[in-house]
């Protein structure tokens, strides 16, 4: 677990709010307490490397989607992608963006907010990149010599909006290992 405890309160706020605006139909879904996951148990099913459902929109509004290796770190995504894909290009144009995290029908997360780049080409790193770096190159048995680390930018999804939603929180807890 790499959130402290303000970051866990910082997220427990956002998945009360953002479930608190939601509309009746998805409040008839994910009811609190019954089928939600609260901060400390996001936290404990997005350990490890979670592929994401990550939605951008290219400059005409048509929505694309796309595939990615999601960290959850200090409780928000971070993932990566080649300076050169279509939705890093997406992305800096249009920071708004959408992750799903899903398991079948057991698990979801589902966020939305902006994209923020950790690692721009021409400018300076974000404070956090060097640590989130090590993470990475750590989690993937990479060399931080590999020139892979400055040929893909890593970004951060800033949240503005999360909802963590399980037909059986207990069940699916039942089978994390502890943090």
């Amino acid at each position: 677990m790499f959130e402290t405890p303000d970051e866990l309160h910082g997220l427990q706020v956002l998945l009360d709010t953002s479930l608190a605006g939601s509309g009746s139909h998805l409040k008839s879904i994910i009811r609190p307490g019954e089928s939600t996951l609260d901060a400390e148990q996001v936290v404990r099913v997005c350990q490890g490397m979670c592929t994401l459902a990550i939605a951008t929109v290219t400059r005409r509004g048509e929505p694309r989607i796309s595939g990615a290796d999601g960290h959850f770190l200090h409780g928000r995504w971070i993932f990566g992608t080649h300076r050169q894909a279509a939705k890093a290009r997406h992305l800096a144009a249009r920071p708004g963006i959408s992750a799903t995290f899903m398991r079948g029908e057991q698990l979801g997360i589902f966020t939305h907010g902006h994209a923020v780049p950790l690692n721009p080409e021409g400018t300076s790193s974000d404070l956090t990149w060097p640590a989130i770096r090590d993470h990475l190159v750590n989690h993937y048995d990479g060399d931080s010599d590999d020139p892979f680390w400055d040929d893909n930018v890593w970004y951060r999804i800033d949240p503005s909006w999360m909802v963590a939603y399980s037909t059986d929180p207990v069940g699916l807890l039942d089978q994390q290992p502890p943090v």
